[in-house]
């Protein structure tokens, strides 16, 4: 496997829902050593500074690290974990999956427990079972304690257990937390590829934390760098599939995506057409977008202070906030070229024309 496969590996095979991001920072700062000043804001996002031929415009790309996940709300009498979300679930997709609960001890596997079709009701069968309804089986039996024998409390985070995986159709990955660790790829990508070349200004590579419970670590980081423009990498929606078809240009393999539309924030105009323009002009497949519910980091970004001028680029992504997530790494490749054109583009005059 090539490197970009390796890194997306270990990223996204890592651990790390909201507020439990240290390990996933842990790697980002292992890949980004030498390529810039590493360091880390208050609530734990990873920023890498790479100084250009001015100390200005400052440019910030950032992807977010958290992924969606749970957290034990609580342990039945009889052993079983109650959960609560920690970000955007649907309950249709997590019975019968297979989760790892973080504790002191260690990584506890379990599954999402469900009721066999044999004994369902017909109305239970039309209705989706709400998160609270659920459990998690850890193992528990009558002669099993499953507080002292493997330590979970209330507290302890979880995330899927599903491996990250190259499929049968070589272009296509597969595995949980793709959401939004291809952010976080392609901030470390690009860095690398900042080394070789010049960009007139001040490159900043950032890895945010708890995007998914409110943007939180994008509040903090922008506040950081004080950048002059900020765009924010993170994965879209595919319109590729059954059901799901004709609702927008969205697909695996249809190169970098550029937002014009998501509920927290509409895109710096300019900044929209530049990098349509940068991409035409380099030749590098590009699709637009739109999400009408849920945002980005953008979304703090382009309010901090007086105002950023901010963009959102993405991929289009099969399956996003379930246990397994399906991407084209020729996304992933569009996706660092665009953004290392667009740093090689933006300097004082040309941001200050936003």
């Amino acid at each position: 496997m090539d490197a970009t496969f390796s890194l997306y590996q270990e990223l996204c095979d890592g651990f790390g829902p909201p507020g439990h991001e240290s390990e996933i920072a842990g790697i980002m700062k292992k890949h980004l050593k030498g390529l810039g000043e590493v360091s880390q804001d208050g609530l734990g996002s990873v920023v890498c500074k790479k100084k250009g031929g001015a100390d200005e415009p400052r440019i910030m790309v950032a992807g977010h690290m958290d992924e969606v996940g749970f957290m034990v709300k609580g342990i039945t009498p009889e052993g079983f974990i109650k959960f609560l979300p920690m970000g955007g679930w649907w309950g249709h997709v997590l019975l019968a999956q297979r989760v790892r609960i973080r504790t002191k001890k260690g990584d506890i596997i379990g599954v999402v427990g469900s009721k066999p079709p044999h004994e369902l009701k017909e109305d239970e069968r039309k209705k989706v079972l709400d998160l609270h309804d659920m459990f998690i089986d850890v193992g528990a039996t009558s002669s099993f304690d499953v507080k002292k024998k493997l330590g979970i409390r209330t507290g302890d985070v979880i995330v899927p257990d599903a491996p990250f995986v190259q499929m049968d159709n070589d272009r296509l990955w597969l595995g949980k937390a793709i959401d939004n660790r291809y952010g976080c790829a392609v901030v470390v990508d690009a860095m690398k590829k900042l080394q070789k070349v010049s960009h007139p200004n001040t490159f900043y590579g950032v890895a945010t934390t708890m995007e998914e419970v409110g943007l939180r670590g994008a509040a903090t980081s922008v506040a950081k760098v004080k950048p002059h423009v900020a765009i924010a990498v993170d994965v879209g929606i595919a319109h590729d599939t059954p059901g799901t078809m004709g609702e927008g240009e969205e697909k695996l393999g249809a190169g970098v995506g550029i937002l014009v539309y998501d509920a927290s924030m509409i895109p710096n105009r300019r900044l929209r057409d530049l990098a349509v323009e940068v991409a035409e002009k380099e030749k590098i497949p590009y699709h637009l977008g739109t999400v009408e519910r849920g945002g980005t980091d953008a979304g703090r970004f382009h309010i901090y202070d007086t105002g950023v001028p901010s963009l959102v680029i993405f991929i289009a992504t099969r399956y996003i906030h379930s246990h397994t997530t399906i991407m084209d790494k020729k996304d992933h490749e569009a996706s660092v070229r665009l953004v290392t054109a667009l740093a090689k583009r933006l300097d004082k005059k040309t941001v200050a024309s936003l």
